[in-house]
């Protein structure tokens, strides 16, 4: 097969940052990707509507003046968040999820919840109207493994929360183990998982062996290679269950390669090359629409997109490895292997 035409990819999980970073970033993947869920993770996080409609306006600035891109805002869920703020937000179509990040779990989460049971309210007013919430998924006890918050958050905060909450819809998302596929598959309808481009790539080898690897190091961590092929058999398996969310988070060089380096890797510049890389390994190429482009739609309850994209393949491309912005450079994630798949002009 030397090209395939996909329904125009959506990305269900993006970091786009603010200010010159976002500037830099934004048309990186607004050249692909339709849509994007908007991470709420600022400094200060977006916890109210009307800030929500303030970043999407900054967003939209910083885009091409021919983009057709359109960022899908989030909320960043506390335990002061106003239940009915964020009805009215979901409602008039300036939402269109809300984030849960336990507090202290990833980039800019200190704001985020200690207590579960200060945001029952919160939760059972997006069950009653629909609201999705994302979930970063992770506990973090300091007596758990890193390695392990995932398996233990499915138990002890993620099922207790669906079943105290019957008809909340939740994505678990960039999970990054066995556990997390096969919770997400047994879930339900109301049941999503985003995964990552680079967990298809890399496990924990990547970021330690032969030296450490900072722009390898994200937040959850990679983990064994078990769960690294647990993760490449869902998303191409077809599964309605499992859509794609990058989790592009983007740094400058200096805050990754220091001796306390920032969590995330920036995957917008070449995803869907490395896309179509795992899914020609995985012999399911037949598959990759439905990764990028149809089941995240179906759970978000969206259309799909009408327009399409084609990719070729040929001679490896070569991207940039770095991107240029007010803020620094930021380094494109290296995914160790030829590329022979691009996105057609």
């Amino acid at each position: 097969m030397d090209s395939i035409t996909l329904r125009r990819p959506d990305d269900w999980h993006l970091h786009l940052r603010d200010g010159a970073m976002l500037a830099g970033i934004a048309p990186e993947s607004a050249r692909h990707f339709a849509r994007a869920i908007i991470m709420p993770n600022l400094v200060p996080p977006v916890v109210t509507g009307a800030q929500a409609q303030a970043y999407r306006d900054r967003i939209t600035a910083a885009l091409p003046a021919d983009s057709g891109f359109t960022p899908l805002m989030t909320l960043y869920l506390t335990e002061e968040s106003d239940p009915a703020d964020i009805v009215a937000a979901h409602q008039s179509g300036l939402i269109t999820a809300v984030k849960l990040y336990p507090a202290g779990a990833t980039t800019n989460s200190t704001s985020g919840v200690r207590d579960f049971d200060k945001v029952r309210g919160v939760l059972e007013a997006m069950a009653e109207n629909g609201i999705p919430l994302c979930v970063h998924g992770e506990v973090v006890d300091s007596d758990i493994d890193i390695f392990d918050r995932e398996a233990v958050f499915i138990d002890r905060v993620l099922d207790p929360i669906r079943q105290r909450t019957p008809g909340l819809r939740v994505i678990m998302e960039h999970i990054t183990t066995r556990q997390g596929v096969d919770y997400a598959r047994a879930g339900g309808d109301d049941l999503g998982a985003t995964i990552t481009t680079h967990h298809l790539v890399i496990n924990r080898n990547a970021i330690l062996v032969g030296g450490i690897k900072p722009h390898y190091y994200c937040l959850p961590v990679a983990k064994r290679e078990e769960h690294r092929l647990a993760l490449r058999a869902a998303a191409t398996s077809g599964d309605s269950s499992f859509f794609l969310g990058t989790d592009s988070a983007p740094h400058i060089d200096p805050l990754k390669e220091n001796a306390c380096g920032c969590a995330g890797c920036f995957t917008a510049t070449n995803t869907l090359s490395i896309l179509a890389e795992v899914f020609e390994q995985e012999n399911a190429l037949d598959r990759l629409e439905s990764f990028t482009s149809l089941n995240g739609p179906a759970f978000y309850r969206l259309p799909p997109n009408d327009d399409t994209i084609t990719l070729t393949r040929g001679a490896p491309v070569d991207y940039p490895a770095k991107i240029d912005t007010g803020d620094g450079p930021v380094t494109v994630f290296d995914p160790m292997m030829p590329l022979h798949w691009q996105v057609a002009p």
